[in-house]
């Protein structure tokens, strides 16, 4: 099975979605199951995870019944406050629905710290009572923290890294960034996608071997194994097309045997997300 691990669905508003401004004006309408799906077609892609672009409870209602009403949307990563006092209730309600497979924060967003706090660090265990996975979403300035906060979870509690930690790729620059994915790595319940790596680089002159060094990382530090493959759809579409996206890692994972692209290309994302 192929999987896309890393998708995005909205409904188009500016009070909703505030991030996307006037800048991202290639992403400021809606993008839903069926747009998607001519080109998962073409490119032979199963299916896709959900992950949440809001944080509030409506995302979750508005991403799940997307998964219900459409075969190729396989689970949804959502989000719920995870400082609440009423968390295990909510989580309990939320996994009503069994496509909702995880959670997520915005942690990129946050000031230092944030992911350190006590009771952020006992929502992000409590999701291992429910067999939940936790999406990290963090810059790469944020690694050492991140490394920290793995350190105070559950050895079992399934996380992934998204977007490789956002590195300077447009600037080419790599050594702080190995140095923090060196050891975040070491941390084996931690998956990472292969995502987000365009939006990160020379948006309109971008070219294959500007991503090698950060792949060659990656794969060094995480192993076939650990990894999966998303393309950040659609605001991958600020630099490229999603079959140019594809063509990334699609491209890197030729001299790999069939079962190491079977594995990053859908058998990881299957597994880790239970679909």
């Amino acid at each position: 099975m192929k999987i896309d691990s890393h998708i995005h669905l909205w409904q188009f508003d500016q009070e909703e979605y505030d991030w996307i401004t006037d800048e991202l004006a290639a992403i400021r309408e809606s993008f839903t199951p069926d747009d998607l799906l001519p080109f998962h077609q073409e490119l032979g892609i199963d299916g896709f995870i959900a992950v949440q672009a809001r944080q509030n409870h409506k995302e979750n209602t508005f991403l799940l019944d997307y998964a219900n009403k459409h075969n190729h949307v396989l689970g949804v990563v959502g989000w719920l406050d995870l400082q609440s006092k009423n968390l295990k209730k909510e989580i309990e309600e939320l996994k009503k629905d069994p496509f909702l497979k995880g959670l997520r924060h915005i942690l990129q967003s946050e000031p230092p710290g944030y992911m350190l706090q006590s009771k952020f660090i006992e929502g992000v265990k409590c999701l291992r009572e429910f067999d939940l996975t936790y999406d990290l979403l963090i810059f790469e300035n944020q690694l050492e923290e991140a490394n920290t906060f793995m350190g105070k979870l559950h050895d079992d509690q399934k996380v992934v890294l998204d977007h490789i930690a956002k590195p300077k790729i447009k600037d080419a620059e790599l050594v702080d960034w190995k140095k923090g994915i060196k050891a975040l790595a070491k941390h084996e319940n931690l998956l990472c996608k292969v995502s987000g790596m365009v939006t990160e680089a020379d948006w309109q002159n971008w070219q294959y071997d500007d991503f090698v060094p950060y792949m060659d990382v990656i794969f060094e530090e995480f192993g076939p194994d650990r990894i999966l493959y998303g393309s950040d759809w659609p605001v991958c579409l600020l630099s490229s097309p999603y079959q140019r996206v594809f063509s990334i890692l699609d491209q890197y994972l030729k001299p790999f045997d069939a079962a190491t692209r079977n594995k990053v290309m859908g058998d990881n994302a299957e597994s880790f997300y239970k679909v």
